[in-house]
């Protein structure tokens, strides 16, 4: 999944550097605010593209001594990265588009209708790459929230150039930029929060600690389980460390590997560090579950 991700990134990265320079020409000829806010992004967005490429071969790199765990957590600092550029690209679209109220700038519908409707189709494609699998991965979610805002910028000027075409009306440039740039903030905010949950290890989505110890009580051997630590190096790679309390004369090999196949069919965690205990040790500072 992860080579297949990374394909995908790499021919998005070129598909939207290309066109931010023909979409930043065409803002700067027709005047529109809602291209150049469009073309700002898609520099951003070739940007975080990028940077998600180079953290797909970065995290291909193996463990060494200073990072046992490898480069996979650099992933979700380049999805953090993005989500939060996010919110400093709408913020420049409001900022702008408040002074164009005020002080309204002439824009040439018909070279803004053309450039928006190949930038939509640039988008169009950029975002059916990036959604064919690997939704799972939060680095390609990060890049398909860039390139969905770029879709909605593309929407957002053909929707104004057609506007002015028919009634001259020039607010409608920076009113639709807004909101556009709302739209952004919206997918920014769950990527942001979701990159920031796993970089302060939190439990990763649809795995309950609560759970994960009630399921191993039942097996056989075990005890107790208490001491149950659950968290992600990204969103494909769920870790866990716990204590486990063994009755005496039980086969401990035995026990540890029913703990892990357990863990690995019933909860999808193939990697765990287990520590067997002896019945009758003390337990008092434990933590349940």
């Amino acid at each position: 999944m992860t080579a297949g991700s990374e394909r995908k990134v790499f021919w998005v990265m070129l598909l939207t550097g290309g066109f931010m320079l023909a979409e930043v020409a065409g803002g700067i000829v027709s005047g529109s605010l809602a291209l150049l806010a469009d073309a700002g992004h898609m520099l951003t967005d070739f940007a975080a593209l990028a940077l998600a490429w180079f953290a797909f071969r970065l995290g291909r790199r193996p463990a060494d001594p200073q990072r046992s765990y490898g480069y996979h957590r650099f992933q979700v600092v380049a999805a953090y990265t993005n989500g939060i550029s996010l919110f400093a690209i709408a913020l420049w679209i409001v900022v702008e588009a408040v002074g164009r109220v005020f002080d309204p700038v002439e824009v040439m519908g018909p070279q803004m209708l053309v450039i928006a409707t190949l930038g939509l189709l640039v988008n169009v494609l950029a975002f059916w790459i990036l959604s064919r699998g690997g939704q799972g991965n939060l680095n390609v979610r990060g890049a398909a929230v860039h390139v969905l805002g770029d879709l909605l910028g593309s929407v957002g000027a053909i929707a104004a150039a057609l506007v002015i075409l028919w009634t001259g009306w020039m607010p409608i440039d920076p009113i639709l930029s807004v909101v556009v740039a709302l739209l952004i903030l919206r997918s920014a905010w769950r990527i942001t929060k979701e990159a920031g949950h796993i970089l302060l290890e939190g439990t990763p989505p649809g795995i309950d600690a609560v759970a994960v110890a009630a399921a191993l009580r039942e097996v056989s051997g075990v005890l107790d389980v208490h001491h149950v630590h659950v968290w992600s190096l990204n969103t494909e790679r769920p870790l866990l460390t716990l204590h486990a309390v063994v009755g005496d004369g039980i086969d401990r090999d035995g026990v540890l590997r029913d703990v892990n196949r357990t863990l690995a069919e019933r909860f999808g965690i193939g990697h765990a560090t287990v520590q067997l205990e002896r019945s009758g040790c003390d337990h008092a500072d434990q933590e349940h579950p």
